[in-house]
């Protein structure tokens, strides 16, 4: 189960951590899923009830965070056009 309110380095996310385990990776607190796991299970299409029966501990507030995760590392991110 995750603790609210410990932020451990994932910045606005307060359900992960990026603890030494899984190469420094943003994991779901109290667990060893990355944040690019349950992203790319729903890639996949699965669906929050399928991650939460699958993975027992899982919350909707993980998933949610999970996703929150994701937009703000795609929101910081810096594309430059290319002169071609």
């Amino acid at each position: 189960m995750l603790t609210s309110g410990a932020l451990d380095d994932c910045g606005a996310s307060t359900h992960c951590t990026r603890s030494g385990s899984l190469a420094g990776k943003p994991v779901i607190r109290g667990t060893r899923l990355s944040v690019e796991f349950v992203i790319g299970l729903m890639a996949e299409g699965w669906n929050e009830t399928d991650i939460m029966t699958n993975h027992s501990g899982i919350t909707h507030e993980d998933i949610m965070a999970c996703l929150a995760y994701a937009r703000d590392a795609l929101s910081s991110e810096k594309v430059f056009p290319s002169a071609a």
